[in-house]
């Protein structure tokens, strides 16, 4: 039996996520590739805590950076299909397929069907027994369900954009890759052939009914490489999951959608540096926002406002180990380099943004490594740092002195710059005063006085009191427009904005005039149950995936409960077949677009769930 959350009972600990159809009805041919690229919407996701795999609905791993997220990507042809490198897996013959997630894990099972049988693939960034280890093992299992299929296999790194050029070692211990620093052993099990060919390592092998073979993958960066036994290896898959399965029984979650809840929670952990407790914006850099081009950036960094949201998420579910670890890093890090908007995934500063040499997903670069937004002033930093360790202290826990007077330094701070015009949440160039930047500054300053309220904080409340009541005078008279029903972008401006759905959360309006806006925005940003970010945004880029849930929570917040869970409805129909979400949608058909998994798109969903199910 399971509950909301897909979680399981007695001996049924390998059952799978699934929609409830029968088997016949979920097969499908594998989304056709275009110049060699996949659809964005066919990738699941793999992860160890370290790093993350793409693994396409036709067996391809296209994306594997080693040893970490962030590092130069040896395996990267979702972004340059001919010399990025991937790792293949599938029959040789037409198939058609069907794929999910064992519940409750990262751990996903493909099964491939073909007129004269049918296999199964599981498949997991391994972990051990005392949890991450410490190199990179991938392992693919193939087990042989009915009748005969023939199978082939290719690991081929790539060029690491153009500035390497990988080769195989055959060592008296088995055959290795090695690609600018890496180290890559292939190991295999049960009967099939290994075929080393300069600068890439194939086979081939038949699948029948009853057998079990095994591909994997160990990998190190700068050390020594382990050769796992491929048993060792296979163990490992079954362990994986579960280890996924024990974390997932302590979060809790009663609520709808539990399925939904549950698989962006798990993929929000994939995101999590685990070396450090840095969260990452995405897993991925470059994919584009508009295939018109012009829209890629590099999201493998940590900004603080994602880890502020899903920190609030992971203290909603009651985790523990993860709260501490971000909160401690966010801290850490904003002591070390002062407020910034984000930092590498290690906490250290970015440096700088570079082009490099890759043609990007279907031909619409460019691909990057850092982001623009580096040194931008932005003031919802402020409300996100100092709501989120609100919400550390209402969970029950406490600050240390260090931390306290650091805050209120902070909320300090907060009290002068909501004069200032800052880059707003969505980075743009060119400074301007935004609503939902003075909200942000409204926000910290409101969380600051509670905190201090608790004892946690010591500083001056009457002032930041003080200060919050004429930032919400200022938005009230200069933000709202009659003539719009609806919050403003910036004063003076005639331009909407979805960010300002997330202060209904924050509890700066859940009245009336939050109700307009929620109204005007999906007039004139929506499509279907999307939004777009603001206003112009239709004509240049695909919809935003977290402005629709934010919408959803904040229709919930104003007591439109019942077109809330509606329109949570409509949201949770666009997610692919495992429940993976991007930074964006094609409004118009359905396509993703933008880096995935999105940590915001996630954490959005999550919040919005959250939300319907306070009473």
């Amino acid at each position: 039996m399971t509950d909301g959350l897909g979680h399981l009972d007695g001996d049924a600990g390998h059952a799978r996520e699934g929609s409830g159809h029968a088997a016949s009805e979920q097969l499908r041919p594998p989304a056709a590739r275009v110049d060699g690229y996949a659809p964005l919407r066919s990738y699941a996701a793999l992860g160890d805590g370290r790093t993350l795999a793409l693994v396409a609905e036709d067996g391809r791993i296209d994306w594997l950076p080693l040893p970490d997220l962030d590092t130069p990507p040896v395996f990267a042809a979702l972004v340059d299909a001919e010399d990025g490198g991937r790792i293949e897996l599938a029959p040789t013959v037409a198939f058609r397929l069907r794929r999910e997630y064992l519940v409750g894990t990262n751990v996903l099972v493909t099964t491939f069907v073909t007129d004269d049988g049918e296999v199964r693939v599981t498949e997991a960034m391994n972990t051990g027994v005392a949890g991450r280890l410490p190199w990179a093992e991938l392992a693919r299992r193939v087990e042989g369900v009915r009748g005969t299929v023939p199978m082939a296999w290719r690991v081929r790194p790539g060029t690491v954009f153009g500035t390497a050029s990988p080769w195989v070692q055959d060592t008296v211990h088995g055959l290795v890759l090695h690609d600018d620093g890496v180290t890559v052993a292939v190991r295999t099990g049960g009967e099939m052939t290994v075929v080393p060919d300069g600068q890439q390592v194939s086979g081939v092998f038949t699948a029948v009914a009853g057998s079990r073979h095994l591909l994997v993958l160990a990998a190190t960066a700068g050390e020594p490489v382990y050769l796992p036994d491929p048993q060792d290896a296979d163990r490992g898959i079954d362990r994986t999951a579960d280890n996924w399965r024990a974390w997932t029984r302590e979060f809790h979650y009663d609520g709808p959608w539990g399925k939904a809840v549950q698989r962006s929670a798990l993929t929000l952990k994939l995101l999590l540096h685990a070396p450090t407790g840095a969260i990452a914006a995405a897993g991925t850099t470059s994919l584009p926002e508009s295939v018109a081009g012009g829209k890629n950036w590099d999201y493998r960094y940590a900004w603080v406002r994602d880890a502020a949201y899903t920190l609030d998420a992971w203290i909603g579910f009651g985790l523990r180990e993860e709260v501490h670890a971000a909160t401690a890093w966010v801290l850490h890090t904003l002591r070390e380099h002062g407020l910034r908007v984000f930092f590498t995934l290690a906490g250290d500063l970015p440096e700088g943004q570079q082009e490099a040499l890759a043609p990007g997903w279907r031909g619409i670069g460019p691909v990057l490594t850092g982001n623009r937004a580096d040194g931008q002033l932005q003031l919802g930093i402020y409300g996100d740092l100092l709501a989120v360790m609100r919400g550390y202290v209402d969970a029950g826990n406490l600050l240390d002195a260090e931390t306290g007077r650091f805050l209120a330094a902070v909320a300090d701070q907060a009290a002068d710059a909501w004069h200032r015009p800052d880059a707003g949440m969505w980075e743009l160039p060119g400074p301007r005063h935004h609503t939902s930047s003075k909200l942000g500054c409204w926000q910290a300053l409101r969380c600051a006085v509670h905190l201090a309220e608790q004892g946690q904080i010591a500083g001056d409340a009457a002032r930041w009191a003080a200060e919050s009541d004429r930032i919400a005078d200022w938005v009230r008279a200069h933000c709202w427009s009659e003539e719009r029903g609806a919050y403003l972008m910036a004063p003076g401006s005639d331009a909407l904005d979805a960010s300002i759905l997330l202060h209904a959360r924050s509890g700066f309006d859940t009245g009336e005039r939050m109700s307009r806006t929620i109204d005007a925005l999906r007039a004139e940003l929506g499509t279907g149950p999307l939004l777009h970010r603001y206003t112009g945004m239709p004509e240049e880029e695909g919809s935003f995936v977290a402005c629709a849930f934010w919408g959803v929570a904040a229709m919930a917040l104003v007591g439109r409960r019942e077109e809330a869970r509606q329109w949570m409805d409509e949201l949770l129909a666009q997610a692919n077949d495992v429940g993976i979400w991007p930074e964006m949608i094609d409004a118009r058909t359905g396509d993703f677009l933008g880096n995935l998994p999105q940590a915001l798109s996630h954490l959005a969903l999550v919040q919005a769930a959250l939300t319907l199910a306070e009473e």
